[in-house]
């Protein structure tokens, strides 16, 4: 990525990326789908009322794939193949005992969290089968994301875009085999996703794994603590950024909650599409990440100017596709998850995407910008500007709830999407990024 024009290897590397992010979210939604239209409306509110929680692991393992790649990125641009080789063992030992342990406080916290978030009686019992099974399949969403950053720092999206079609096109057959042949209800829903998504990461490990064999390099250490506290500059504050997000989606959860189980199912299918959306964004994001880290690495900061008006060109014209379906065709969208939905369920999830879906510009602006002060190493603005967004979001929806209801919970996502893409703009123009190495 430090060669060519940088508009055009941008394109070439974020469509495959683009693709993956499309089948990835196909696991999510196609649950929700199946849930909503062959078990009914309680099963999608308990699939969503668990989504949250889903997200909060996701949360984690997209920091570590985020901070791991950058740092992988900039080795790779430097063509430091020897720490890069490091660097990538390092990583599968820490992240994979990460996930571990997150597996056993998961299932040891499961019932108490879904209390705390006040989930519905009605639908509890199917939330809790549905997060165990998916706390249990942990340690293959985390390899999985891993492989990915090592694929996305060699420049190549190609490879996991290949294994995610596979193992999406198998989630639909299994989720539709579980749910209506062998009638296993939300539980099959859950077992469909946790298989295909093992298979996957399986073979996108093995797939590495001869990547990194091809690599002629001197005898390495296959685990270094110099690299796992440069890795660890990056990741954790990728890890807290992304997972203080879904801790705010968790009160945000538990606000929605509280307007009982048509409410829920409504969000629940609103916030899926807009978390489709707004996952597009952020691969675009992690694209310019990749591409600021290679060209900071190689000692080309112009480039990164110049990538950045293609990323906010690119964005932006799929933020208008996303905004002319939502917007549009609401009622739509939000049908796609229920056959018959309930007046309420139907009018909140409709109400909740034509408030947000006009904002997605700011949204757009704000990812780029902290794209390239992530790819440059420049952590701290990176993280103001993003909990700023997530602070006036959850503050903002309990302020409004009381008197507006639901509606103001939808209100208070676009004050926060667009303070925070000023401050990550700001933070882009003044240009500290360009002298940035996390090599050093």
């Amino acid at each position: 990525m430090t060669q060519g024009s940088p508009a055009s290897v941008l394109w070439r590397f974020s469509m495959p990326m683009l693709l993956s992010v499309v089948f990835q979210q196909l696991y999510n939604i196609v649950d929700s789908v199946v849930a909503g239209r062959f078990i009914g409306e309680d099963a999608l509110a308990a699939v969503g009322a668990s989504y949250p929680v889903t997200m909060l692991f996701m949360a984690v393992a997209t920091g570590c794939n985020i901070g791991c790649g950058v740092i992988f990125s900039q080795l790779f641009g430097a063509k430091e193949l020897k720490r890069l080789k490091t660097a990538i063992s390092t990583s599968f030992i820490s992240v994979l005992a990460l996930a571990a342990f997150l597996t056993i406080v998961g299932l040891a916290a499961c019932g108490p969290i879904l209390n705390a978030l006040s989930t519905p009686q009605n639908i509890f019992s199917d939330s809790a089968v549905y997060l165990n099974i998916y706390i249990l399949g942990l340690l293959f969403l985390f390899l999985y994301n891993l492989c990915n950053a090592v694929f996305v720092s060699f420049g190549d999206s190609r490879t996991p875009l290949y294994f995610l079609i596979g193992s999406s096109v198998a989630n639909i057959i299994a989720d539709v085999v579980f749910v209506v042949t062998f009638k296993m209800g939300v539980a099959g829903v859950a077992w469909a996703t946790f298989m295909c998504q093992g298979a996957a990461s399986l073979l996108a490990l093995f797939a590495v794994s001869k990547r990194i064999k091809g690599i002629k390099t001197e005898p390495y250490s296959r685990f270094s603590s110099r690299e796992l506290a440069r890795i660890s500059k990056i990741a954790i504050p990728s890890i807290l950024q992304q997972s203080f997000v879904s801790v705010g989606n968790l009160f945000i959860q538990s606000l929605v909650n509280s307007f009982g189980s048509a409410v829920v199912a409504g969000y629940s299918a609103a916030v899926k599409l807009n978390t489709f959306a707004l996952t597009g964004f952020t691969t675009l994001g992690s694209s310019m990440s990749s591409f600021t880290a290679q060209n900071i690495g190689a000692g080309k900061p112009q480039r990164v100017k110049q990538g950045f008006k293609a990323g906010v060109g690119m964005t932006v014209g799929i933020a208008l596709v996303f905004f002319g379906c939502y917007f549009g065709l609401s009622k739509e969208m939000i049908g796609i998850f229920i056959t018959t939905p309930s007046g309420e369920a139907l009018e909140q999830g409709v109400l909740m995407l034509r408030i947000i879906s006009p904002f997605y510009l700011a949204v757009c602006l704000k990812l780029i910008a902290d794209g390239v002060l992530r790819g440059a190493g420049c952590m701290g603005s990176f993280m103001v500007a993003t909990f700023t967004d997530l602070i006036l979001r959850v503050i903002l929806a309990y302020v409004f709830a009381p008197s507006l209801g639901a509606l103001g919970i939808w209100l208070s996502w676009p004050v926060g999407w667009i303070i925070a893409a000023i401050l990550s703009l700001t933070f882009y123009l003044k240009g500290g990024w360009k002298t940035k190495s996390m090599l050093k």
